[in-house]
């Protein structure tokens, strides 16, 4: 099976505005939609929560759940769970984000000169890479 396009990535987050103007101010994403239910769709169970979707650029977007009191902890990494989201720019706006994050003094790790590694705003893990798509560090991926 080969995919089309991946439609959504979706994270947990403790206030879909906070993570809203986070991802708009940080990395100039566009909010797009919001969707307000009173039960966790997979469950049925009663749990009010907002639903909120950015604009990540050519048809691609990413989701958050805004699940109030959720009490979610510190970043855990696990087998099977998810590692991080690296999102493809070209080096022009990847110099122009990593003066954004150094100028808000969001804390990241270079890893050669083409990415970097930062936290969200819930502490989700997420990459700024440099090379072409199908590329990584030269070699073809």
């Amino acid at each position: 099976m080969k995919i089309e396009r991946i439609h959504h990535v979706a994270y947990r987050c403790k206030d879909a505005n906070e993570t809203v103007s986070w991802y708009g101010k940080m990395l100039n994403m566009d909010f797009v939609l919001a969707i307000a239910e009173d039960a966790v769709p997979s469950t049925h169970e009663p749990d009010p929560y907002m639903h909120v979707f950015l604009d990540a650029g050519n048809g691609n977007a990413l989701a958050f759940f805004d699940f109030p009191g959720l009490g979610v902890g510190e970043y855990a990494e696990v087998l099977g769970g998810h590692h991080h989201l690296a999102i493809s720019v070209t080096r022009e706006n990847w110099e122009r984000l990593k003066g954004k994050l150094e100028a808000a003094e969001v804390a990241y790790h270079l890893v050669g000169d083409t990415s970097i590694y930062f936290m969200g705003p819930d502490g989700e893990r997420l990459e700024l890479i440099s090379d072409p798509l199908g590329e990584m560090y030269g070699m073809k991926v």
